[in-house]
């Protein structure tokens, strides 16, 4: 018999708020945020540490300032020198990837879980989830909200307050709500920040 475990991980309609074997990792993984959340920051081999334990892989350098929240936390994979600031969100019901060199600014979220548009599905505690996927060289703004199923391509920028409920190609700057692209990021984005240096 197929587990809601099982459900979830393969994208298909599962039992979220009943499932006693979901409700125990999330609540596992509350009290390991909360323990993150409650280290001073002076405690940076501690909060390491603890960071490695949380999220299912850490290729490298990886700092993220509390506050952070996650649901499981073995679904999130982040690549080499990932930061991310205060108020990250990462609801993972499905897998989140993060690329190397990732920046994420304050207050963003990442949501790969979503509910039936019907109310009488979505009040017996249906959900299902989406992979997201974050190439390596992306900075997201901040306020961003990254939606279900999206893919943001290597070295897109996601500015401030974008809503991205689609893929974004490599090598833009994107933003609004919905995200969309705006232009690409040229050679000249280079001289931009050099020429009063």
């Amino acid at each position: 018999m197929e587990t809601e475990k099982m459900k979830m991980k393969a994208g298909k309609l599962y039992d979220a708020n009943y499932d006693k074997e979901l409700l125990a990792e999330r609540a596992a993984c509350a009290d390991l945020t909360y323990e993150l959340n409650q280290l001073r920051p002076s405690k940076a081999e501690e909060r390491d540490a603890l960071v490695r334990r949380i999220l299912g892989k850490v290729k490298g350098n990886c700092t993220i300032v509390s506050p952070f929240f996650c649901d499981y936390g073995y679904h999130i994979e982040v690549g080499e020198n990932f930061f991310a600031n205060m108020n990250c969100v990462i609801l993972d019901e499905s897998p989140v990837k993060f690329g190397d060199n990732v920046f994420v600014a304050p207050n963003c979220g990442f949501y790969t879980a979503g509910h039936p548009l019907d109310a009488e599905r979505r009040n017996q505690g249906l959900e299902y989830a989406r992979p997201i996927t974050v190439g390596d060289d992306v900075w997201i703004g901040a306020g961003v909200s990254v939606l279900p199923g999206v893919t943001i391509g290597q070295g897109a920028v996601i500015g401030a307050g974008s809503v991205v409920n689609r893929d974004i190609p490599p090598r833009v700057l994107a933003a609004g709500n919905p995200c969309r692209v705006i232009r690409e990021i040229t050679e000249e984005d280079k001289k931009r920040y050099t020429e009063n240096v």
